[in-house]
């Protein structure tokens, strides 16, 4: 089959297709007819390409807004966050003081009623006093009461002045603060042949001793013999 149609000789190889050539005139008006249709599809063309460029900016456009309505949003969401902090921390804040206002409401009702019953108290006293009587053990209980306390004081008014007087010695030139327990450099000789007079350690003054422990009870008290000087 390849050689019958590679054959130029060979007549039957081609084949003719029917219809007709246009002439000359129609083939211009053809391309004249092309040429309209071509200009009609550029001009659709450059109508699409103004619309997409429209569309394009319409669409930056929007992108913008977009960027800023983010932008917004955001200081939106961080304003609100701090508000609702703000409210959180009020509404603790309040809560607090109704507690505070409930203590407060509570601590008048009870001082009330100790008023009431001072007021009380009073008019008993005064009505036995008018009438010859003691006055009832309560009071006398609250008048020792009253005596103990001012003692109290004095003793830890006095106990804060020695204090004071203290640190202010050992705060003299030359004086050493310590809070270690005075070390005795004395003894007083306990048994019957000696005066009770103190008397000088030697050179190697001895420790203080620890506090005995409970197995102590198992020995014996040594017999104390006299020192020798």
């Amino acid at each position: 089959m390849e050689k019958i149609f590679a054959d130029p000789a060979n007549e039957s190889r081609k084949r003719d297709l029917g219809g007709k050539d246009p002439s000359e005139p129609e083939l211009l008006k053809k391309i004249e007819q092309l040429e309209v249709e071509l200009v009609q599809k550029e001009e659709k063309l450059l109508e699409t390409d103004f619309l997409c460029e429209h569309v394009s900016r319409l669409t930056d456009r929007i992108r913008a807004t977009a960027e800023n309505g983010k932008q917004d949003t955001l200081l939106l969401a961080k304003r609100t966050s701090e508000l609702q902090k703000k409210i959180k921390d009020r509404t603790q804040k309040m809560m607090a003081l109704v507690a505070e206002l409930s203590m407060k409401q509570a601590l008048t009702i009870k001082l009330q009623q100790e008023v009431k019953d001072k007021e009380q108290f009073f008019m008993t006293v005064s009505s036995r006093i008018d009438q010859g009587l003691p006055p009832p053990k309560e009071t006398e209980h609250e008048w020792l009461k009253v005596l103990r306390n001012e003692k109290m004081r004095k003793e830890a008014a006095e106990a804060r002045a020695k204090r004071a007087a203290e640190e202010e010695q050992v705060a003299a030139p030359g004086r050493v603060h310590t809070t270690a327990e005075q070390r005795p450099n004395a003894y007083i000789p306990e048994d019957a042949y000696s005066l009770p007079l103190p008397r000088p350690y030697g050179a190697h003054a001895p420790f203080k001793p620890s506090e005995p422990s409970s197995h102590m009870r198992h020995f014996r008290k040594p017999t104390v013999k006299p020192i020798e000087i």
